[in-house]
């Protein structure tokens, strides 16, 4: 069983988090919404207090796409939600998508940050956008583990590399509690596993080349974009309609990066409300 914090009452929300993060990327959300909605914020498979020495011993695959969905909805069973509305965004957004295609009896509704879909992997590809993604083949590689794994100040280093560029409206720096989560023994090399199990975005749309796109999602969905997250610029919303048959809205948010629930906490409590 993945480490979660439950807090609240009323209809259940699982708050899935993304990666350079933890459980913490959603701590302006959960006071925002604890008093609407039983609010469940889990340290995905690898990630925070789910994290076990021993675990990069395991395979990539334990921590990917199918083992993230899987590991959710134990703990959805354990607390006895037979649905809830999923929030995510990064790694917890393609979690819950994955979710809503393959349980969609499961998902209530999602409430989504940048939305990683068929349109936009395939446009992470052009030539023009590809080099963003330069991180995703570095974690295929031995070096990232002897660069940075078990290093508090290379561990430090490398995420504030990625929260300074990614995100935009006055996020704080990398907190010492996540630079000590990702530090310890093991820790760093179980996170970039997401990356090696094929699960993320780069891996994703080179599988896609030649096949069918997925079965769209059918529940109720509503996505937060970030305007100014250099990863999925406003271009790669193009196409959100083919694969959210259900979408009931899309907002730009002009002044928003990657880190959709800390930079736009109230944007998206009001998202999660319209579906409780």
């Amino acid at each position: 069983m993945i480490a979660y914090a439950h807090e609240g009452n009323g209809v259940p929300v699982v708050c899935l988090h993304g990666w350079p993060g933890a459980a913490s990327d959603y701590r302006a959300l959960l006071p925002l919404l604890e008093r609407d909605a039983q609010v469940v914020v889990p340290d995905l498979l690898g990630f925070g207090a789910s994290f076990a020495p021993g675990d990069e011993q395991r395979p990539a695959s334990d921590f990917g796409r199918d083992a993230q969905g899987t590991a959710v909805l134990e703990v959805m069973d354990h607390l006895g939600f037979d649905d809830a509305v999923l929030v995510g965004y990064d790694v917890g957004g393609t979690t819950a998508t994955h979710l809503a295609r393959t349980r969609p009896e499961r998902v209530r509704a999602l409430v989504l940050g940048n939305a990683i879909h068929p349109g936009a992997a395939r446009a992470a590809l052009d030539d023009d956008h590809r080099a963003n993604f330069w991180y995703q083949d570095f974690h295929q590689l031995e070096l990232v583990e002897n660069m940075i794994d078990g290093s508090a100040a290379n561990v430090r280093a490398y995420l504030e590399h990625f929260w300074s560029r990614w995100g935009h409206r006055g996020i704080a720096a990398v907190t010492d509690d996540l630079v000590e989560a990702y530090a310890r023994p093991g820790a760093f090399t179980v996170s970039v596993n997401w990356y090696r199990s094929g699960s993320a975005t780069l891996r994703t749309a080179l599988a896609m080349r030649g096949q069918d796109p997925p079965a769209p999602v059918t529940v109720p969905t509503t996505v937060l974009w970030g305007d100014q997250d250099p990863l999925f610029p406003p271009r790669l919303a193009e196409g959100l309609e083919q694969a959210f048959t259900d979408l009931r809205g899309v907002s730009h948010l002009e002044d928003v990066g990657h880190f959709v629930p800390l930079e736009a906490a109230n944007e998206v409590a009001a998202a999660v409300r319209a579906f409780l």
